[in-house]
């Protein structure tokens, strides 16, 4: 058991004697005792700003990054989606050429097989076997009885956007039923597009590419939390991607800002508009979705062949018509949430400044799939269903792939039935489980709108499948609507669709419907490789978002001087005779907070005994702003902030030992670095989201 640990820390005042000042902090933490601090609270400097304990901000010199950048020469993006994957790279001397990966073998009839299915196969004896379109077909060829001893998992992703209390121990559960460690999983994952890309860039070079040549970017959605930021940097970690020690080498993008970074390299022949207001690209607002769509699709298979994109190092055309502070609205719709980001353009750079906080939620492609397993519910039965998904689990893969492709072909227009065909297997269990014919289940089940084909096919009708499309289109929609009424938010001049899951003409139709007298719809072609392309550039130039916003509140626990009639009763805590409040949240940043990037937040703290070698402090956050209490509603503990003193002091300690912290709160991920200032050495620090 960690041995009780306890810090006094320094506000921002400038008080000579700093003992005596009215706000102090103590911190003392262990594996029992909840953590304590006595402060005063940090207040906001106006739009950007956060009180440092200095008096003026602390902003890091961006120039700084520049030379250790140049220490890779390459910079290669993994889009770990929830349906499928990929990886593109770039040579640093070479900025303006985004090289997608080689051909994926395999793939579906109509389907585009640019990125592959996030599918992983693990043998019977839990060792990793294939990815991809290989794991899949391996796994379709499997007897039945054979393939309940393999695991095969497909969009596990969502498992950590949906867990609350995701930890490094977090199971995932293959298709046969078992569960197994997702951090093993993504962490075999990564190793396999790490093996992919080096041997891709091996090939190129014409001898071994090192894997220290190589800066990494993954992708995650903007709506993550910090524990599974903190979960796929681990999994990176255990990949062999990057180390801890090398931190660096590994960045995470979010997937809406890879998406907003590409839309500013668009030119006018790489987009389609849905909008009415402008013929762009030879299509007019009079031209059907539908038809629009399909003449770009045509134009991407025609140059499907060249893996090389050509990013011009200039503003896209499409910023030709924005003026300075110009706002636009990215929607990246995939396949497990909707992620959607505000940002504005500042000229003559092009730098990026998001508007309002990242929103979004789990509506995704797969809640079409989810309709379709109810559907399937009320015509089989969910017993049934449950049941076959265990005991043939490579069949019920077959008949999700059979939906994915007639899903594809769903469009406004549609008046002719698309055809599902069910697996043998499918048929002949059901007629065992049931003791009578998939067809009399039809027949009995009043669903009207499905009907059999003797061909051993559902047939369903196109409003059928529109209306599996439907919850999910209209939780986007309505969730856009919302955001639409947000001040920051009003005069949109552009929305971006993209994201698998925006090819959908149903998707495209629903917004341009809603949207389309407000701003101008644009979706780039080869729209499910944007992210993906974008995140390659936010790799080569991670400045580019110059600031964000805090998608909630953080802080920690202090005491303050207890004040009558200000503070409740229950709080007061008298200490060496001085009367304390205790549980107060003293906020490091509020929730939609601009946060710069580079921008610090500064606290110091001293440890309560000097040979103390270890600092643990707990951090809160809250989705309010107005936070005055640790224990108000709302407000839970997150992570912890770690401090390791060992070997920073000198010969002699001092009698007081002041640590200086300094957060950065404006890049994708969190982070902190401190350092000994009697000593000027640098401090082991750590925030850790997950092992808390």
């Amino acid at each position: 058991m960690m041995e009780s640990v306890g810090v006094y820390g320094f506000c921002g005042c400038k008080a000579k004697n700093k003992m005596k000042c009215d706000s102090r902090w103590e911190i003392a933490a262990s594996e029992t005792a909840p953590t304590s601090a006595y402060s005063s609270p940090a207040r906001s400097l106006g739009d950007t700003g956060i009180t440092p304990l200095s008096p003026s901000h602390i902003v890091n010199d961006t120039d700084s990054n520049v030379s250790e950048q140049q220490s890779f020469l390459v910079v290669v993006a993994v889009d770990f989606g929830t349906t499928s994957s990929g990886y593109a790279y770039s040579f640093t001397k070479e900025p303006e050429c985004i090289h997608v990966m080689r051909r994926w073998e395999g793939g579906d009839p109509g389907v585009s097989n640019q990125k592959t299915p996030t599918t992983i196969l693990l043998t019977p004896e839990r060792k990793f076997h294939s990815f991809g379109y290989a794991a899949r077909d391996f796994y379709h060829d499997l007897d039945p009885n054979e393939a309940k001893q393999w695991l095969y998992l497909e969009k596990f992703k969502m498992k950590l956007h949906t867990t609350g209390d995701l930890t490094m121990d977090t199971d995932l559960t293959a298709a046969n039923g078992k569960k197994v460690k997702a951090l093993e999983i993504f962490a075999y994952a990564l190793q396999y597009f790490k093996e992919q890309a080096l041997k891709e860039l091996s090939d190129q070079a014409g001898s071994e590419f090192e894997n220290s040549d190589v800066r990494w970017v993954i992708t995650v959605p903007a709506i993550w939390k910090q524990p599974a930021k903190q979960f796929m940097r681990q999994a990176a970690y255990q990949a062999g991607l990057a180390s801890p020690e090398n931190s660096e080498q590994l960045i995470i993008a979010l997937e809406p800002e890879a998406a907003s970074i590409y839309c500013r390299k668009l030119r006018l022949h790489q987009m389609i508009e849905l909008s009415g207001k402008a013929a762009v690209n030879g299509y007019s607002g009079s031209d059907t979705v539908g038809a629009g769509f399909t003449q770009a699709k045509e134009h991407i298979r025609r140059n499907r062949q060249s893996r090389t994109f050509l990013v011009e190092n200039v503003i896209g055309e499409i910023w030709s018509e924005l003026e300075e502070g110009d706002k636009y609205v990215v929607v990246d719709s995939g396949g497990g949430t909707v992620d959607l980001t505000v940002h504005q353009i500042r000229l003559p750079e092009g730098h990026l400044k998001e508007l309002y906080k990242a929103t979004g939620g789990p509506y995704g492609s797969l809640g079409v799939d989810y309709e379709f397993e109810k559907l399937l519910y009320k015509i089989f039965g969910e017993d049934f269903i449950e049941q076959f998904k265990i005991k043939r689990p490579a069949a019920w893969v077959d008949l999700m792939i059979a939906f994915e492709s007639r899903k594809r072909a769903a469009a406004p227009d549609r008046t002719n039935p698309l055809n599902i065909t069910l697996p043998f297997s499918f048929i002949d269990y059901y007629k065992k489980f049931r003791g009578h014919s998939v067809e009399h289940a039809l027949r009995k089940s009043n669903v009207d709108f499905v009907k059999w084909s003797s061909q051993g096919m559902l047939r369903m009708s196109p409003d059928a499948m529109n209306a599996l499309f439907k919850p999910t289109i209209d939780s986007i929609i309505e969730h856009l609507r919302d955001l639409f009424q947000k001040p920051e938010v009003s005069t949109v001049k552009f929305l971006f669709l993209v994201g698998g899951f925006a090819e959908a003409p149903l998707l495209q139709q629903a917004v341009q419907a809603a949207f389309g007298d407000q701003c101008r719809i644009i979706i780039p072609q080869d729209v499910g490789l944007t992210i993906l392309k974008g995140a390659v550039l936010f790799g080569l130039d991670p400045a580019v978002i110059k600031v964000r916003r805090s998608p909630l509140t953080y802080g920690v626990g202090v005491l303050n001087r207890y004040v009558e009639g200000k503070h409740p009763p229950e709080k007061l805590l008298v200490k060496d005779g001085t009367r304390w409040c205790t549980d107060v949240f003293d906020k490091f940043i509020s929730a939609d907070q601009s946060v710069a990037l580079g921008e610090l937040v500064k606290r110091s703290y001293t440890p309560a005994k000097p040979s103390q070698l270890v600092i643990v402090i707990n951090i809160y956050s809250s989705e309010h702003d107005n936070v005055s209490f640790i224990t108000d509603p709302g407000v839970k503990k997150c992570g912890t902030l770690r401090l390791d003193l060992t070997g920073t002091s000198g010969t002699a300690v001092p009698a007081r030992r002041e640590i200086q912290t300094l957060m950065q709160f404006g890049d994708t991920e969190i982070k902190a670095t401190a350092i000994d200032i009697a000593t000027s050495k640098s401090v082991k620090v750590g925030i850790d989201f997950l092992n808390y």
